[in-house]
């Protein structure tokens, strides 16, 4: 995925879940590239364990 990078997180959800904090504006893009990662390890075990689809446990 690195390159083509794809906005996975809303920013101003962040905002929603932390009402009581100020967001820095690297925020989201943090969070993104975290996110990204995880997928990726994710997709990685399914097609280990031999399938297509991309489930909760895989996280």
């Amino acid at each position: 995925m690195e390159g083509n990078m794809v906005d996975l997180i809303v920013k101003s959800k962040i905002k929603e879940a932390v009402k009581d904090l100020n967001v820095a504006g690297d925020v989201a893009e943090g969070l993104n590239k975290i996110v990204e990662e995880l997928l990726k390890k994710a997709g990685e075990r399914a097609k280990a364990n031999g399938r297509r689809t991309l489930q909760g446990r895989d996280l």
